[in-house]
């Protein structure tokens, strides 16, 4: 079981399915687990039901699937209990549900696309926190969604965007930029998922960061916490050194 888990990175990003699961049970209140479980057999049903389907499934084409609903109301279903281990919040166990449903009905690039297009702000975090974890999705085919949060100015947003996803996914050139955006934004660069490794011997980013730098300081502004920290690992010698 995962212990410790602070923040919305901390639960959802890297954790197995099932490790996510068991942690994301231990800080709900008893209804609440009894909601997730629920909703996650209905997932698991449907998504069985459609692979032994030969076609679409037979439903009214205003009627959306049952853990899409789940999917919509997580928000309303995910309350820390009283007794529970301090650590994430009410929206960040919404992550989390969020993310394991996807990952229960194996949702394929498609219904992620579908689901981050139209859905709330909410909705759309849960989606890049999932992609990981969807095998469906091929390699690198959601970059545009990853893409499409960088160019936001949500906070919350954009953390869920420098994920693992961008981690494996994004090239340096548009990596570095995302790490400019959470400098930009405020969003800690702890959120950035790999950046030891992907910062390592990166010149090109030790010099953007470095008249990004020299812009605050010459306007008067403060250096953003967290660019020294970024500016350090980009010294430290790449795997292949």
């Amino acid at each position: 079981m995962l212990t410790g888990l602070t923040g919305l990175t901390g639960l959802t990003d890297g954790a197995p399915p099932a490790a996510l699961q068991a942690a994301l049970e231990e800080r709900l209140a008893g209804a609440d687990r009894a909601w997730l479980h629920e909703a996650l057999a209905e997932a698991e049903a449907e998504a069985e039901a459609e692979a032994g389907s030969p076609g679409p499934a037979d439903r009214p084409p205003w009627s959306l699937p049952t853990w899409e609903t789940r999917f919509a109301e997580a928000g309303r279903h995910c309350h820390p209990a009283q007794a529970g281990p301090p650590g994430p919040g009410a929206q960040d166990l919404a992550d989390a549900a969020r993310v394991l449903l996807l990952h229960a009905v194996r949702a394929d690039h498609a219904t992620a696309t579908r689901l981050y297009t139209h859905g709330t702000a909410a909705e759309r975090r849960a989606v890049l926190l999932a992609l990981p974890h969807l095998s469906d999705v091929p390699a690198g085919s959601a970059l545009p969604l990853v893409e499409d949060a960088l160019r936001t100015n949500d906070t919350r947003l954009v953390a869920a965007a420098v994920g693992g996803y961008a981690a494996a996914h994004l090239d340096q050139h548009a990596w570095r930029h995302a790490v400019l955006k959470c400098l930009f934004t405020g969003v800690p660069v702890g959120a950035v998922a790999d950046l030891a490794g992907r910062a390592a011997g990166d010149a090109e980013l030790a010099r953007m960061l470095r008249d990004y730098a020299a812009e605050r300081t010459a306007a008067g502004r403060p250096v953003p916490e967290g660019l020294d920290r970024v500016l350090a690992l980009t010294a430290a010698p790449t795997q292949e050194s």
